[in-house]
């Protein structure tokens, strides 16, 4: 059975991981054929959301502790993953993660990201390993890799320019279509970048995951 490490950064759309986004890609790899094992850092998150009306509150969560909230508990610290025990990766989206996996929140166009993910994102590339990007996730690529990579972000002309800019190839997709760079084994979809409702999210979260544990 092909093994399948999910990163996450928290628990809800506005401060960590989106939950739809990755309870879709736990449940689709399991659709698949695979088995999953979550990841986090084990880090304050950036800042803390109330979710009912998105205002920006004065608690302080730890990314590792809210992310198992969505993994059951099961997950595991991220400078415990490892690209030899797996089979690929895959990165669920939400604006959380566009503030703690990375700081295009914080910094605009000269973000980066987090040198742990980056360096496993590479590990995964460099052996020939297939790696996800979903929503917003998308983003990080051109700041992890120092190549040009086939990518999609949805169809949003500002960060299409934004990921161009600093060295991919951006291409406008639907909601329910997939970005496949077969040379590097990097797919990519829009997610909530598009998705109106859960069943839209789900149909290009899906056909990346079976796309990426194909690759696997």
């Amino acid at each position: 059975m092909k093994k399948i490490a999910v990163v996450l950064a928290g628990c809800g759309r506005m401060d960590g991981s989106e939950i739809h986004e990755s309870v879709l890609t736990l449940l689709s790899i399991e659709q698949a054929g695979a088995s999953y094992q979550c990841f986090s850092p084990d880090l304050a998150q950036d800042h803390v959301t109330n979710h009912l009306n998105n205002e920006t509150t004065n608690e302080t969560r730890n990314m590792l502790v809210e992310s198992a909230r969505i993994a059951r508990g099961n997950v595991k610290k991220l400078e415990e993953l490892n690209s030899n025990d797996y089979d690929a990766l895959i990165i669920p989206g939400g604006n959380g993660v566009a503030a703690n996996l990375f700081t295009l929140a914080q910094d605009g166009a000269n973000y980066t990201v987090n040198l742990s993910l980056s360096k496993i994102a590479q590990s995964f590339t460099a052996a020939g390993k297939a790696v996800g990007f979903i929503c917003i996730a998308p983003v990080m690529i051109p700041a992890i890799y120092n190549f040009p990579v086939n990518m999609t972000i949805g169809s949003d002309e500002g960060t299409a320019a934004l990921v161009t800019k600093r060295g991919a190839i951006h291409h406008s997709s639907t909601v329910n279509e997939i970005c496949i760079d077969e040379k590097y084994k990097i797919v990519s979809t829009a997610a909530y970048m598009l998705a109106s409702n859960i069943l839209d999210a789900y149909s290009g979260i899906n056909k990346l995951v079976h796309k990426v544990v194909e690759l696997a």
